[in-house]
């Protein structure tokens, strides 16, 4: 009896989410349990318990396990990648093995004949099986077993890696190699890659949540490390001899039906060459406005400027902080079939609906500037600019918000009345910005509590900051750490804002070039603006965010 079937007659899915599985199934080459799951059809538990009580097998939780060393090596890592199945007990009758996928009842009596041993089943997870592999034998340990396998030697492969001069053997690992790194990355919500050389070892990183963690690489990555900067080069259409300057490039990826862009970037380093790819998700749903975290007071005035028909609006913050994300879901709100909107960017990060993009291209001399002069001229309402880095592109945002477009932009400025005083340094007339800029918004991305793993915590004893408001129920929310969170008790982000309006008494203040503590301080007294910190200490009073998270975006 197939899971699909088994899952039908226990009453978990319907006929209809049945066939809508089936068909993506077949458009994913996934497997049918994993796309109704993946679908929100049936929860991992349920299928995983669906199948114990049809094979009476027991569960078990492998991230509480402690596995000793004899065990797992009495089943070859090159078995547990290719079965999906580990070894955590040794009887003296038999060898206990976590599957999540019994029905291939073939590949156990493979198992079987290898160690001479009856296997006794067990059910697990796909995930936490997955995520025991990573830990006990490392990402792509398979991969890098078989190259180690193919070197002979031990030898490195050239670092003038080309097709014609690798056999076919081995440039069949290196691309699974290479692969298999890029797909865990995505798989771990990973937005960036971090290859970095060093001079006996090859460190592999993945920034999720905004942190960098250890990708779980096997140390014997390092042997290969030209092979996998060249084949990296390779899928970037980038020059694989040119190893003294650095370049930039980009791969496309598909993975589950979802595609994936890839920006690269190589840079010659001391002891070899360092990568770092920016994964993008192209096939991502764009998120509106309303789901970005937006306090009701921000919103509602970020909501009033955007429906204003000219002027500059400004969304500040380090890189990283989603300042793009959140002029998408600005364009997103007001576009229509009645406006013209046309963005400048470098790079098009994702494709908007109703919206005319344009990617920068220095080689040819379309910069910021440039493209923002040339689109003027095709009759936008809107207009976005990816970033005013120098005052060429700023007086062109002036100019056009002047002859009565509505100009998005952002600026890398600590705070919002900072954006101010970043335009008059640039070179701008304290008159042009005054009178162009209508309201800057600065955010931050906070990480949030885990939601499997929080929990309340006693804020007895505790030395709170004086602005910090009640907490919810007088506790504060943390994460202990668990499996769905890497043990680190957050999972996901979400914004935190202070949105600053450019009031008459501001704009006098700007054309005297007023320092930006002077604006915050006039700001905060009229009421146009509300610090970044409060919405941080609010947040992480409703649980939303820890104390520890708001403190690092917004101290004192």
């Amino acid at each position: 009896m197939g899971i699909g079937t088994l899952l039908l007659d226990r009453g978990l899915i319907s006929d209809d989410q049945l066939a809508e599985a089936i068909s993506e199934q077949q458009r994913t080459g996934e497997r049918l349990d994993h796309a109704l799951v993946r679908l929100g059809f049936v929860g991992p538990q349920d299928v995983l318990e669906a199948i114990g009580q049809q094979f009476g097998l027991p569960i078990v939780d492998l991230s509480t396990l402690d596995v000793d060393e004899d065990t797992l090596r009495l089943l070859p890592s090159k078995l547990v990648f290719k079965q999906r199945c580990v070894p955590i007990r040794r009887t003296e009758t038999a060898l206990q093995v976590a599957t999540s996928d019994p029905f291939e009842l073939s590949a156990f009596d493979e198992l079987k004949l290898l160690t001479g041993v009856p296997i006794e089943l067990v059910l697990a997870e796909e995930r936490e099986i997955s995520k025991f592999i990573r830990r006990h034998y490392g990402v792509a340990g398979d991969t890098l077993d078989a190259l180690a396998a193919e070197s002979g030697t031990g030898a490195e492969i050239s670092e003038e890696v080309r097709s014609s001069e690798v056999d076919e053997a081995q440039e069949a690992s290196v691309i699974r190699l290479v692969n298999d790194l890029l797909l865990e990355a995505i798989k771990e919500r990973a937005t960036d890659i971090h290859i970095e050389p060093y001079e006996d070892a090859l460190e592999i990183r993945y920034r999720i949540d905004g942190v960098l963690a250890d990708a779980g690489v096997p140390p014997t990555v390092n042997r290969f490390r030209n092979a996998i900067v060249s084949r990296l080069k390779i899928m970037a259409n980038l020059n694989i001899a040119e190893k003294r300057k650095p370049q930039d490039g980009r791969i496309t990826l598909r993975s589950r039906g979802q595609e994936y862009d890839l920006r690269v970037s190589v840079i010659p380093m001391l002891s070899g060459e360092g990568v770092v790819l920016r994964i993008l998700n192209k096939s991502a749903v764009l998120m509106g406005l309303e789901e970005l975290g937006m306090p009701a007071p921000v919103e509602e005035g970020w909501n009033a400027l955007i429906a204003r028909p000219h002027g500059i609006l400004l969304v500040t913050g380090p890189t990283g902080s989603g300042k793009s994300t959140t002029l998408y879901a600005s364009l997103r709100r007001i576009v229509s079939g009645a406006i013209k909107a046309i963005t400048v960017e470098d790079p098009v990060e994702y494709h908007v609906p109703g919206v005319n993009q344009i990617q920068v291209n220095h080689q040819v001399g379309l910069d910021f500037a440039a493209g923002l002069r040339s689109i003027l001229r095709h009759d936008p309402d809107i207009v976005m600019i990816g970033e005013i880095r120098d005052r060429e592109t700023a007086e062109a945002a002036v100019q056009a918000s002047l002859t009565g477009h509505l100009v998005f932009s952002t600026l890398h400025t600590n705070d919002a009345p900072g954006a101010m005083t970043r335009m008059l340094d640039m070179g701008v007339e304290p008159y042009l910005v005054s009178s162009s800029v209508e309201g800057v918004l600065a955010q931050r991305l906070v990480r949030k509590v885990c939601p499997h793993c929080a929990s309340p915590r006693p804020i007895e004893g505790r030395r709170l900051p004086q602005d910090f408001p009640p907490p919810k129920a007088g506790r504060l929310i943390e994460g202990q750490g668990c499996r769905e969170c890497r043990q680190t008790g957050y999972r996901g982000r979400v914004g935190v804002y202070e949105l600053l309006t450019l009031s008459e008494q501001l704009r006098d203040l700007v054309m005297q070039r007023t320092g930006s503590g002077r604006l915050a301080e006039v700001a905060g007294a009229e009421g146009t603006l509300r610090p970044l910190r409060d919405d941080a200490f609010a947040k992480a009073a409703a649980g939303v965010t820890t104390l520890s998270e708001a403190l690092r975006v917004a101290p004192a």
